[in-house]
């Protein structure tokens, strides 16, 4: 299933969901900020907004309900509301997580959720190849309650001011960013990547082979026969739906499953090796190092000193 290999990948990234800001406004507002994270989310909660990042020729109009991912972009401008007046500007701050105005009255006012997603390099490289610069998943889309009970949630824990907050908030943050790509992949086919892979019903019998047993020495001729396809036809399909060769795809599969890991396990470099169907430690470590950047241990020893 499409949404089992999803968890599976959710399960070797290390995505940490953030709500960096919200508030709750009445008249006209504007805002400014610089994104300084892989993925940004945009929520309007209540009322209407036009938002503009860097990338689009026009602002984007968004009405309640709707949610704005921003995928490698550098800036945002939002602003909304009705009245005379200047409009009230608001600058999001770090980590702030109550509404910005007392006596929010949310029948009439302008809410606005803001949040971003913090990952490790796989992570970054794996969604931001996966999604557009913009997307945008509308209320009156068919996931949008699934979509809708997360926000609530979110809501609730913003303004609640209850015990645990911040890690409920992590939390629900992580779910919502799972519905945004739920919802993405009912309204949209992706662009060329692993998740449009995970779609593919004629690629999948060969992605979960390479899934699941990833330490075995696949051939192209093998992957081929269990998609039903002739060797040069998969090739072709693959690399046109993935982005990258199937053998190319298998090695940054196995490089997340070392990543995982050396991030989690106190596994030996040479058995990990093994276990991922290296000759040798040597080999996989010169494969690890060209994928991530950094030999293992010392990947290893990075991340342990950060946590």
């Amino acid at each position: 299933m499409v949404i089992d290999q999803l968890s599976e990948v959710f399960d070797l990234i290390d995505v940490r969901g953030q709500i960096s800001g919200a508030f709750a406004v009445r008249g006209p507002w504007v805002t400014r900020s610089a994104i300084t994270s892989p993925l940004k989310l945009s929520v309007m909660v209540r009322g209407r907004c036009r938002l503009l990042t860097d990338g689009l020729d026009a602002p984007i109009a968004m009405e309640a309900g709707d949610v704005a991912v921003m995928t490698g972009r550098s800036w945002l401008r939002v602003e909304g509301g009705a009245g005379d007046g200047p409009p009230v500007e608001f600058t999001p701050e770090a980590g702030e997580y109550a509404l910005r105005v007392d006596g929010a009255d949310f029948a009439v006012d302008d809410v606005i959720l803001g949040g971003h997603v913090e990952l490790d390099p796989a992570g970054a490289a794996l969604l931001t190849q996966a999604l557009p610069p913009v997307a945008v998943i509308r209320a009156s889309d068919s996931a949008a309650p699934a979509l809708r009970a997360c926000v609530d949630r979110l809501v609730e824990e913003v303004t609640g001011e209850r015990m645990g907050a911040a890690f409920a908030i992590r939390q629900h943050a992580q779910l919502f960013l799972l519905e945004v790509l739920r919802a993405y992949l009912g309204q949209a086919e992706p662009p060329p990547g692993w998740l449009r892979a995970l779609t593919d019903d004629r690629l999948r019998p060969a992605l979960a082979l390479m899934h699941g047993e990833p330490g075995r020495s696949w051939g192209l001729e093998e992957l081929a026969r269990a998609a039903a396809m002739s060797r040069t036809s998969f090739a072709v399909r693959f690399r046109s739906v993935a982005g990258v060769p199937p053998l190319t795809y298998l090695n940054s599969w196995r490089m997340l499953l070392a990543q995982r890991a050396l991030r989690d396990d106190d596994v030996r470099i040479g058995a990990l090796a093994a276990q991922l169907g290296y000759t040798s430690e040597s080999a996989f470590s010169t494969a690890f190092k060209r994928e991530v950047g950094e030999a293992p241990l010392r990947y290893r020893h990075r991340l342990r000193q950060a946590s």
